[in-house]
């Protein structure tokens, strides 16, 4: 056990000054508000700086497992417009998502790579500086769903330039771009069984400033939708030049105009929290009273008003209906007490006529031997009449 310690102990210490020692320069990134923005995190530019291989750099080293980690500097979590994915150790990662303009600022990003063989670690930070740009807002958007495609594969650049030159081609016009994209698992979808061509699906939003094409309009007509509601398949009225490419559920098509809403003018513009000299933190204002009592009422007397209910019910039940109760017990006592008197003068009765009458005892009752004495005792005292004499005795 000693041995293992001595052991464990420098290794332990390599990899935390390992993990410490490496890291990579800072990456700038300034998307846009509304706009797609993905960084992929390439496996080759973090393996060449794990210090192993740094170390060995004249050895050919079989390509290791590697697997990212990403976060918001000193936060657990990334923010709520960022996402991440990476498929196996052995692919690439991404941090995908499109930032509102709420999120509009700066945002440092904390990215470990883990090396799972050696346990070395390699960090970097990636800086978004998002902005807020009038190109990228685009009144007009579609969102579709794609079936035959997890969401890594239509992060690269050329995935979704074939997605974009085919949705271009399909609806005649040149200013779509692609706005957003989202897994299907983070839409409440399945994870597929692991089947062969089984995938997740993603969503892809694209934008436009012009209106929507007669196509997409038709598209998600009512008509299309009674049909998508009859498990039957849409009538598309202009040529679908995604297939077979990207396999499109015409009936999960949505269309979005934006174009009514009017953006208010002033926006502001976050900074990253700091105060600058000479100024003061001025807290918001408190918040407007609000009246409890209705919410008292509710919570406190209305049930204290059902439970008086109960109790007055209760309260009748077992006073109010009280005489009638105890005059049904009378009655019923007497019809038993009749039913007493009546047995008992019967029997009283029947006892009477059976002295009365003149019928000798039977035999079975009365006593003709007496085991203790051995005395024979004639069954009939004070008779001798031979015809009354029992046929034992009589033989005697």
């Amino acid at each position: 056990m000693a041995a293992r310690g001595l052991l464990w102990t420098p290794f332990v210490t390599a990899v935390l000054l390992g993990g410490a020692l490496a890291t990579l320069p800072d990456r700038s990134v300034s998307p846009a508000a509304g706009a797609l923005c993905v960084q992929e995190l390439k496996r080759e530019h973090f393996q060449r700086a794990f210090p192993s291989v740094r170390k060995n750099s004249s050895e050919i080293l079989p390509e290791p497992p590697i697997t990212f980690r990403a976060q918001l500097l000193g936060l657990p979590d990334l923010p709520r417009w960022l996402r991440y994915t990476q498929r196996s150790p052995y692919q690439p990662g991404y941090l995908y998502g499109s930032p509102t303009a709420k999120d509009v600022g700066r945002q440092l990003i904390e990215v470990t790579a883990y090396n799972r063989h050696t346990y070395e670690t390699v960090r970097q930070r990636v800086i978004f500086t998002i902005v807020l740009s009038p190109d990228a807002q685009m009144p007009f958007q579609a969102e579709f769903f794609v079936r035959n495609r997890d969401v890594e594969e239509v992060l690269p650049p050329d995935a979704q330039k074939q997605f974009q030159q085919a949705l271009d081609t399909m609806l005649e016009q040149k200013d779509w771009s692609i706005v957003n994209i989202t897994s299907a698992l983070d839409r409440g979808g399945r994870v597929p069984l692991p089947i062969e061509g089984r995938k997740e699906g993603v969503y892809i939003k694209v934008g436009s400033r012009r209106p929507f094409s007669d196509c997409l309009v038709k598209a998600t007509s009512s008509d299309n939708q009674f049909r998508c509601s009859l498990e039957q398949q849409p009538v598309i009225p202009c040529y679908d030049s995604f297939s077979p490419q990207f396999q499109i559920d015409w009936c999960n098509v949505t269309l979005t105009d934006l174009s009514g809403l009017s953006t208010a003018e002033g926006t502001p513009v976050w900074g990253d929290g700091v105060l600058e000299d000479a100024s003061e933190y001025n807290p918001p204002t408190d918040s407007p009273g609000k009246a409890f009592l209705a919410d008292y009422l509710l919570t406190i007397l209305l049930p204290l008003l059902v439970a008086l209910l109960l109790c007055l019910l209760l309260a009748y039940v077992m006073y109010g209906r009280r005489e009638g109760l105890h005059k049904r017990d009378m009655k019923t006592s007497d019809i038993q007490m009749v039913h007493h008197n009546t047995i008992h003068s019967n029997t009283e009765e029947l006892r009477h006529m059976a002295s009365s009458r003149d019928v000798p005892r039977p035999l079975s009752t009365l006593p003709m031997f007496n085991v203790r004495t051995g005395e024979r005792v004639s069954p009939l005292p004070g008779r001798h009449d031979s015809a009354h004499v029992p046929l034992i005795l009589a033989q005697q």
